[in-house]
């Protein structure tokens, strides 16, 4: 697509580098830009946006900082193989088998990778007023908070903060400053609450400053925001849990299943 860009004009208040940068970010993604291939040389490139040099250097730098793509200063600049993946978010609901790891561990990283889960944080608070909602808490009402950061290979892929009712939680693992073998669907299985239902709102947001600093991410890139909140029996809510991924390097896939009509 031949799209030339300028200063003056433009509905679009970026920056020319960054508006460059999305344009050819988005035909990586969709895959129009195969991994391993060539990118156009700096001179098409040139002729096709209508800008000076530097302005497409300035582009191509924000995606080799994203990890999309290789190369150098005068050399030919390449499509990364996809660091973006596919998840399934309704796999991690799922109470893992006894004694085995939380499904995440074992469903997110491709065959080769490893992950790793750290805590970050296990503390009794009054939530934000989202979850208290969710989880129908009254006013003042407390929650057991586990914030953790998930890993792939060492770097980082997710930013969890789960919520449980004090009431669930006091005097079990939840309310301990330690990993939870299984993760928390096994535990709260394991108690008489099974998890049956998740209801997710997703969303894209600028991250906050934690949320840029603990997924190291490398631009302003907005990120993938899921909301979730966990039933048990009875339409029981049990967790409430706020999921952040880098937008980049992530899609999110829901499969429904609808009644076929008959004629």
């Amino acid at each position: 697509m031949n799209m030339k860009v300028s200063e003056e004009g433009s509905a679009d208040p970026r920056p020319l580098h960054q508006r460059i940068a999305a344009d050819l970010r988005e035909e990586i993604l969709s895959g129009e830009l195969l991994p391993g291939s060539t990118l156009p040389s700096t001179q098409q490139l040139r002729e096709r946006f209508g800008v000076a040099n530097a302005t497409i250097q300035k582009a191509l730098q924000v995606l080799k900082d994203e990890g999309m793509l290789l190369g150098r200063a005068g050399a030919n600049v390449s499509v990364r193989e996809h660091r973006q993946r596919t998840i399934q978010p309704a796999i991690t609901i799922v109470p893992a088998p006894p004694g085995q790891p939380y499904v995440w561990l074992t469903k997110v990283p491709r065959p080769g990778e490893s992950g790793a889960i750290e805590l970050l944080e296990v503390a009794e608070v009054q939530p934000p007023g989202e979850v208290a909602g969710a989880l129908g808490l009254p006013d003042g009402g407390t929650a057991v908070r586990r914030s953790q950061l998930l890993r792939i290979n060492g770097e980082p892929a997710e930013l969890v903060t789960s919520y449980y009712p004090i009431e669930l939680a006091r005097g079990t693992a939840m309310m301990e400053n330690r990993k939870i073998k299984g993760g928390t669907p096994r535990l709260l299985k394991d108690m008489g609450y099974p998890p049956r239902k998740s209801v997710d709102l997703v969303s894209a947001r600028v991250p906050t400053q934690e949320q840029y600093r603990r997924l190291e991410l490398p631009s302003d890139l907005p990120v993938l925001r899921t909301f979730r909140v966990v039933y048990s029996d009875d339409e029981r809510p049990i967790e409430a849990t706020v999921m952040v991924k880098a937008s980049h390097l992530y899609e999110l896939q829901y499969e429904l299943t609808g009644e076929t009509e008959s004629a």
